[in-house]
């Protein structure tokens, strides 16, 4: 059982090739989707485009995690993806802990960086202050092995959010460093805004995130789990007057779900006759409806393990068959080959 293989590297050369991954911490939810997703599933319909898709589960382990959660959470990634609509013979799907050569381009790129550098980074930083007693050589690398993940594959693209911008300046000085020194030719690669949605946080502070809990909807919740989770959004008791964060995060769900009743929504606010349980409710079930066939074909690729074997399995191979072509042309030009 096997697919065509339409990422032919010789044949598309004339494309701009796009890499992004999404950690393996949990399934994905609702900010992933509409934040991340959609704009993967629009590049991936683009002609002008070659897309790689990864599940970044080896950035995972660079934070405490549990051995038994990421075996699962990486398949649960895959699943969400494919049921979003990730098509494997249109992009290049796959884990990134089964292309080692992520790993030795890694390497390979640590000559050229110091280590203050890396220290120096913002988000080095902060997760020091978030984690203290993980400051691991893993934490450290965490933007080498994010330059890999893009550079392995000479992507010029990578379509993430603004807080990853320091480590695509750090991909940029390792291409810029291989270039000079080696004679590389890897693209200085930037970030490529989709057209993605910023998602709030259902506590009504920041944007939703796996790491907050209570902020998420996954995916994969039922209506009545929706229910419960947008029910729980703070809104005033009182309508009428300044919104506060938690009903300007109600509104952007209501903008987001049920465009055409937000300005009768909005009106009954002004006027003081908002009932919010109503339009919680009637976002409750404006998002369940439209996460409905996402969960349909969810159920569908579960009960196919053998068919999401395979494509993790050929996902694999073709990020390979780019990736080692890279990889044998720095060890040549660094003298190793």
């Amino acid at each position: 059982m096997h697919y065509n293989n339409p990422m032919n590297t010789q044949k598309n050369s004339s494309l701009k090739r796009v890499l992004s991954g999404i950690r393996a911490t949990g399934r994905l939810h609702l900010g992933n989707y509409l934040g991340a997703l959609k704009g993967m599933l629009e590049l991936q319909n683009n002609n002008e485009y070659q897309t790689l898709y990864m599940v970044a589960d080896a950035h995972t382990i660079t934070t405490p995690y549990q051995t038994d959660e990421l075996r699962k959470n990486r398949r649960e990634v895959i699943l969400d993806y494919l049921a979003a609509g990730l098509d494997p013979q249109k992009s290049i799907i796959f884990q990134q802990s089964e292309v080692n050569e992520h790993y030795e381009l890694a390497f390979y790129f640590s000559s050229v960086m110091s280590i203050a550098r890396m220290q120096h980074l913002p988000t080095f930083k902060d997760k020091v202050k978030q984690h203290p007693n993980h400051s691991t050589m893993a934490l450290l690398n965490y933007p080498i092995l994010m330059a890999a993940d893009i550079l392995v594959y000479k992507a010029g693209l990578v379509p993430v959010g603004i807080d990853q911008e320091p480590h695509l300046e750090i991909a940029r000085e390792v291409a810029r460093k291989m270039n000079e020194q080696f004679g590389m030719d890897f693209p200085e690669p930037v970030r490529f805004a989709t057209k993605g949605e910023y998602i709030p946080s259902l506590k009504g502070e920041g944007k939703m995130s796996k790491s907050v809990e209570g902020s998420y909807i996954n995916l994969t919740d039922s209506p009545d789990e929706i229910k419960k989770k947008i029910r729980s959004i703070p809104s005033a008791t009182v309508a009428g007057g300044e919104m506060s964060e938690g009903l300007q995060a109600l509104f952007t769900f209501a903008r987001l779900f049920l465009p055409e009743a937000v300005k009768q929504y909005e009106d009954q606010f002004q006027s003081g006759t908002l009932k919010f349980v109503e339009i919680k409710d009637a976002i409750s079930e404006a998002i369940s409806n439209d996460l409905k066939p996402l969960q349909e074909k969810r159920k569908e690729l579960e009960a196919k393990p053998d068919y999401v074997d395979m494509v993790i399995k050929e996902g694999a191979e073709k990020a390979r068959l780019i990736a080692k072509k890279t990889v044998e042309e720095v060890k040549s030009k660094m003298g190793l080959g």
